[in-house]
């Protein structure tokens, strides 16, 4: 498989992925437990954004998107074009996943204080199993080829089954991994500090939160299934694919906070999503007969969630709309966080 990373692309890529993660630690150890406000929220997702960009423009440049050989700037224009429109997808899509967050949070009642570290070992976890999940797509391209045209049935019909499950309250008491967890671990009503695990009457239990890890975690891995499917329908360099994942996970943290108080507005944005794994799921498909252009699939992801967002602003959402459809549930009333 054709790839741009060479060994020193992929070390100063790592490096700075490891830097950057030092850098959210401590400062998410100076701060300590607190509540994130939208100042806060909005700076850092503002910082990220620019990072990622920054990052394709010198991508670009270290490629020759400036210099003289004509075949150099359009390797570069290609590269940088792919890592905007799979950013942007896994972006889009990692919005789905912060309304999941959100609804489990609000569930299991999680202070606003706690909510910061548990996201923080969320993205650890997603950017390890991205990872796995990339090398292992990837290997799997390059030795069958008809593997895409399963990657894009599955995304299609990971597309209409969203767009039916769009609007729907999920049921996160009947979720099937939820109960499994119930059933084998000793929980106890209340929590005891970020600690995963407290002595309630001399008995050692299980905290709430860390049942919310184990959801965020399992979220994670579904999230995964339709995400990297639909990267490589953009392209299939595994460095592309791997950064713009990493990059768009990154400022996840941030993004959560800044959408959380604001999901309900953006009632029609499942639909959008949908739209956009059909059109992605399609393109897989077509990849033998027709090769759609980078720059049209950036386009319409860019112009259908624009118009989904713009639509959710205009259109009041019906009584009892969720903003997402939770993946392992179905409709039906959700229990109150006292309840849990």
């Amino acid at each position: 498989m054709i790839s741009i990373g060479t060994p020193l692309l992929w070390t100063l890529f790592v490096a700075f992925v490891l830097i950057a993660l030092a850098i959210d630690f401590l400062a998410l150890n100076r701060q300590g437990s607190h509540t994130v406000s939208m100042r806060e929220a909005t700076i850092w997702s503002m910082i990220w954004v620019a990072v990622s960009f920054l990052f394709v423009g010198w991508l670009w440049w270290y490629l020759g998107g400036a210099g003289p050989d004509p075949a150099m700037r359009a390797l570069a224009e290609d590269k940088a074009l792919e890592f905007i429109t799979g950013y942007l997808v896994e972006k889009a899509l990692a919005v789905d996943n912060i309304f999941v967050f959100l609804m489990i949070f609000t569930y299991f009642a999680v202070p606003s204080d706690f909510q910061k570290r548990v996201l923080m070992i969320g993205i650890l976890g997603a950017l390890v199993l991205r990872a796995v999940m990339i090398l292992i797509g990837a290997w799997l391209i390059a030795q069958f080829h008809w593997i895409m045209y399963v990657f894009g049935a599955f995304l299609l019909f990971t597309g209409v089954k969203m767009w039916w499950a769009a609007g729907k309250e999920p049921d996160l008491g009947n979720n099937p991994a939820l109960r499994w967890i119930n059933r084998h671990l000793k929980l106890s009503p209340d929590y005891d500090g970020e600690r995963f695990f407290t002595v309630v009457n001399g008995v050692r239990m299980a905290t709430p939160l860390l049942v919310v890890i184990l959801l965020i975690g399992i979220v994670d891995v579904v999230f995964a299934v339709d995400s990297i499917p639909a990267i490589f329908a953009i392209t299939t360099d595994p460095f592309i694919v791997l950064t713009s994942n990493v990059f768009a996970i990154l400022g996840l943290r941030a993004m959560y906070f800044l959408l959380a108080g604001m999901y309900e507005r953006f009632h029609l944005l499942s639909y959008g999503l949908a739209i956009v794994l059909v059109f992605i799921g399609a393109k897989m498909l077509l990849i033998d007969v027709y090769k759609i252009p980078v720059s049209w699939s950036l386009g319409f992801t860019v112009l259908t969630l624009a118009i989904t967002m713009v639509l959710s602003l205009r259109i009041p959402a019906t009584r009892g709309q969720a903003g997402t459809a939770f993946p392992f549930g179905a409709k039906s009333e959700r229990r109150s966080a006292d309840d849990s």
